[in-house]
Parts: structure tokens; C-alpha cells; sequence
């Protein structure tokens, strides 16, 4: 009777161990997506266009992306460190593959808030891992605004 007591202990705790592992990869899509848009504002920041097309999944062959990254380097360079105020991801939890949309909030060297909402794509699922890639991005919006259904 123990050792049928203790196999089930530890059947429960690998359950558990295995469980923790797969909802770990679920919460480290979010902390991709955040890292992703980060090293985007920072490109818009710092009015490097070409980083900006990097960041951006295909935006190097489409000629509208070029442009729009392009437009917003000229329009949202400052100097100075850029601070992230509030960034709404494209989902809150999912375990399967999804497209959304997220909200950044963000200033660069005491700027007045710069609003902008990213189209964010995410693939894989717990077990192979998630890859988060970023598909479009706006142009400065005011900053009650919800996002645009288009860019």
C-alpha cells in the first residue's frame, strides 16, 4: 500500500514538473513579443531605418513596408534613452498560434508619450516553443485611440 502511495506521489510531481515546463515556454512567447517591439521602438528612436526593416518579418520586399519605416525613422527620431510606459501584447495567453495586434506606449528623452500598435504574428506551440514575429507597425497614433483595423 506505501509504495503504490509513493509511485503516485511522484507521478503527480512529474505531472506537475512536465505541466510548469510547457506553461513556462507559453509565458517566455510573451517576454519575445515584448523584447521584439523593444528593439523596434529603439530603431524608430534612433531614426535607423534599416534596422527598422529588419525588425519587421518581410518588410525588406515590400516597398510600402520600406516606406513606412522610412517615414516613421524621420518622424519618431529623438535623441535620448527610450522608455517603454505601457505595452498591451497581442494576447494575453495562448497555447496555440494566433495573430494580433499590440499597443506600445512609449518616450524617448522626456518626449511627450509615443503611441503605436504592432501587428504581431505567433507560431509553434509548448512543445516545439513559439517564435513571435512582427508584421506591421503603425504610425504614430494619438494616445487615446484604440488601434486601427489597418495600417
Amino acid at each position: 500500500m506505501r509504495r503504490v502511495y509513493l509511485i503516485g506521489i511522484a507521478a503527480a510531481v512529474l505531472v506537475f514538473l512536465v505541466i510548469s515546463a510547457l506553461l513556462a515556454r507559453v509565458f517566455s512567447a510573451n517576454s519575445a513579443e515584448e523584447s521584439a517591439i523593444t528593439a523596434l521602438v529603439k530603431a524608430q528612436a534612433k531614426g535607423d531605418v534599416g534596422a527598422i526593416v529588419d525588425e519587421i518579418d518581410g518588410c525588406r520586399t515590400s516597398p510600402a513596408c520600406r516606406l513606412r519605416a522610412a517615414q516613421n525613422a524621420a518622424a519618431l527620431k529623438h535623441p535620448g534613452a527610450v522608455s517603454i510606459i505601457q505595452l498591451q501584447p497581442s494576447t494575453n495567453f495562448s497555447i496555440a498560434a494566433s495573430d494580433g495586434t499590440a499597443r506600445v506606449a512609449w518616450n524617448v528623452g522626456g518626449s511627450l508619450p509615443i503611441v503605436q500598435c504592432v501587428r504581431v504574428r505567433r507560431t509553434g506551440n509548448p512543445i516545439s516553443g513559439f517564435q513571435v514575429r512582427l508584421l506591421e507597425v503603425s504610425r504614430r497614433i494619438p494616445s487615446d485611440s484604440a488601434c486601427p483595423t489597418q495600417y
